[in-house]
């Protein structure tokens, strides 16, 4: 009797599910991700524009957490990188950081919270 791999079973359905569509960024970035919310039976479009404060996961469970700031108070909003609600994730802003989680955001006012960054080269489309 043939025995089964369940994990090369689960790793062919992850592979699936998988999107190889969105960009790069890493810690640090400011990015804005468009995302899908469905309210009854309507459904819109909402972006999320803040810095990227970790990226933790590996392969589909992949998920990273964006701060913004708003009405001078911090949001954290938590994304899977995978998820089909994610409509697009824009890089605006590359970061220049030396840790892999900015935990020291969250205590941060004012100037302070300013990251130093490079602005994205614009991309030609031809």
């Amino acid at each position: 009797m043939a025995k089964i791999n369940n994990l090369a079973i689960i790793s062919a359905i992850q592979q699936k599910q998988m999107r190889f569509d969105l960009p790069k960024f890493r810690v640090g970035d400011t990015v804005e991700v468009s995302e899908k919310i469905i309210e009854g039976k309507k459904s819109r479009i909402q972006k999320f524009c803040g810095i990227v404060l970790k990226i933790s996961g590996a392969n589909n469970t992949l998920n990273f957490i964006v701060q913004k700031e708003s009405y001078g108070v911090f949001v954290e909003k938590t994304f899977f990188l995978h998820s089909p609600q994610i409509v697009k994730i824009e890089v605006l802003k590359l970061g220049k950081v030396r840790r892999a989680y900015l935990s020291y955001m969250r205590n941060r006012k004012g100037k302070s919270i300013r990251i130093k960054t490079q602005d994205v080269p614009i991309k030609s489309e031809k």
